[in-house]
């Protein structure tokens, strides 16, 4: 008997929490390409953004990525995404502790930020990656309402994921969906090193 009651009262729970999803579902009529901000001081951020790249892959949609910051060393996501015809323009720099150089930094931020606006202009792109953006407007290498203004001036149907820490508040406001990272343990604080295929 008591089973049977827990089994009953389940099957009205779920069926209680179906009839809100079917009504969230009911009222998501617009079609649109959405905004999306991975930001936050944990680790994930640019991994979401190429996990959901490689779906739109999966799906037959055209994707471009802009790495800002990425540096010289070997890249997980261009090896599996670049032959899958994912166009990538990489800034090649790497860390800005590493250069120490603001007048090539800004020169390498700005190359990379003339092939976004081109395909932020292309309704070819179905998706565009600025992984790494954030930093380019905190360091103030890149003007942030030109940035604003070409992404909220997009093809309609393009979608645009923005990746890193300390976003602009602008940008929040502008992005559909932020997913904000909390750190709660880092192998790195352990003293463990950075893995190619896992960190990388």
């Amino acid at each position: 008997m008591q089973a049977r009651a827990n089994s009953d009262r389940h099957r009205q729970r779920q069926q209680k929490l179906k009839e809100q999803v079917d009504i969230r579902v009911a009222a998501a009529t617009e079609q649109k390409g959405i905004v999306i901000v991975f930001t936050g001081n944990g680790k994930g951020k640019s991994t979401a953004a190429f996990g959901t790249a490689t779906r739109a892959v999966g799906h037959g949609k055209t994707v471009g990525v802009a790495q800002f910051i990425k540096g010289q060393w070997d890249n997980g996501e261009y090896n599996t995404l670049h032959p899958l015809g994912v166009e990538f323009h990489i800034m090649g720099t790497g860390f800005t502790w590493e250069t120490q150089n603001r007048e090539s930094d800004i020169a390498a931020a700005l190359a990379v930020w003339t092939e976004s606006k081109r395909m932020l202009a292309d309704a070819h792109y179905d998706l565009v990656v600025l992984d790494e953006l954030t930093y380019m407007l905190a360091y103030h290498y890149l003007d942030t309402e030109e940035v604003i203004a070409a992404i909220r001036e997009r093809p309609a149907q393009q979608s645009v994921i923005v990746t890193g820490r300390g976003c602009h508040a602008q940008l929040l406001e502008l992005a559909d969906t932020v997913s904000e990272l909390r750190p709660v343990k880092h192998a790195f604080d352990n003293g463990i090193q950075a893995q190619a295929g896992i960190d990388w």
